[in-house]
């Protein structure tokens, strides 16, 4: 069974509690990285939890939700071995996965609605990686 972490700050709060639910019915473990209200926070601080516990291989996958994405998929790519891919559409969640072998899933949460970030997830995890030629270029983005 497919082990998930998800976080979010403030702006991305509601949509986790959603897609939380979500995972859960589909049967897929998550685990609640935070934050748990809609109280200002510094999304780097999630975004550091999360990308963390997939860099080190706690989580097969994590999910991040901020007001745009653009802060935290800049947090967990500083991580070795975290591949955090910004998809707000489902084109960029199937590519991510496709060709980049995505582990860590972000979007906006100002951006989209609950509907479509649904629809973003179950692509997402339902997608495969395509290895041959792209497991390659995977192997190369960890600087040595």
């Amino acid at each position: 069974m497919m082990k998930t972490i998800i976080g979010s700050d403030h702006a991305g709060y509601h949509m986790k509690e959603k897609v939380i639910i979500h995972l859960r019915e589909r049967g897929i473990e998550v685990e609640d990285a935070g934050t748990y209200s809609e109280e200002s926070v510094d999304y780097v601080d999630y975004g550091k939890a999360v990308a963390a516990k997939v860099s080190d291989a706690s989580f097969d996958r994590g999910i991040l939700i901020c007001g745009t994405g653009l802060g935290m998929s800049m947090v967990a790519n500083r991580f070795r071995g975290a591949r955090a891919a910004l998809a707000n559409d489902l084109f960029s969640a199937i590519m991510s996965r496709r060709h980049n072998d995505s582990n860590i899933l972000v979007m906006g949460g100002r951006l989209i609605g609950d509907a479509l970030a649904m629809q973003i997830v179950d692509t997402w995890i339902e997608t495969l990686f395509e290895g041959g030629r792209h497991q390659r270029r995977v192997e190369k983005m960890d600087i040595e």
